[in-house]
């Protein structure tokens, strides 16, 4: 008899069968051994889980229990620690080059490149357009007229913030998978000390004039 273990993953409760559980509980303690030492572990696995509670859900469709097959289609989506790295360079496992600029799977505002709330740099990324600069000048034009202004702080309310790394994936379309997660939680935290690092020498330098 296959027993129901009841569960929580990336913060949303869930019914699963014991031999999927199993599965499941191994995967995860080898990709917590896998980030262990990596910078920003904690979160690299924090949103991980929040993409893998995203596809149950989408995997159930109402369903009540998560099952093995859901598990399956799960890791094969998000690949495994053993198989980190081997894409090509430049390649994703889904096998697209980046050498372009791509199109957003989701539209979000991106609180990493904004100048009031993000909707412009997050619209950017949707439409495939390199530089936000181009949607802030749009929306300055239309702005003129009151539609702009309008249309702007309707999308503020309407549009989420991309929180996570899946979240910032998805908004510049890339695949969401164990890999990108993780390199896009990295990178995220070299650029928040490279920015310490500068606020604290030009600190540093300005104490030194007094």
């Amino acid at each position: 008899m296959n027993k129901i273990q009841h569960i929580n993953v990336g913060g949303y409760p869930f019914s699963i069968n014991e031999d999927a559980y199993y599965k499941l509980d191994q995967y995860l303690v080898r990709l917590n051994n896998h980030f262990s030492h990596s910078d920003g572990a904690k979160e690299i696995m924090e949103d991980i889980e929040g993409r893998i509670a995203e596809l149950f859900k989408e995997y159930m469709q109402g369903g009540s229990i998560v099952n093995m097959d859901h598990v399956n289609k799960m890791i094969q989506v998000m690949g495994t620690p053993e198989n980190l790295g081997t894409e090509e360079e430049g390649e994703t496992s889904s096998g697209y080059s980046e050498a372009y600029y791509r199109t957003g799977k989701r539209m979000f505002r991106d609180p990493y490149d904004k100048k009031i709330s993000g909707v412009c740099s997050g619209l950017a990324h949707y439409f495939g357009i390199e530089d936000p600069t181009w949607v802030r000048v749009a929306f300055v034009f239309f702005g003129m007229w009151g539609f702009g202004i309008l249309l702007y702080i309707a999308l503020i309310f309407i549009l989420p913030e991309a929180v996570t790394a899946a979240d910032r994936l998805a908004m510049k379309g890339k695949t969401i998978n164990i890999q990108n997660i993780a390199e896009k939680v990295e990178e995220e935290i070299a650029e928040m000390t490279e920015h310490f690092h500068e606020w604290r020498d030009k600190w540093k330098r300005k104490k030194k004039k007094f």
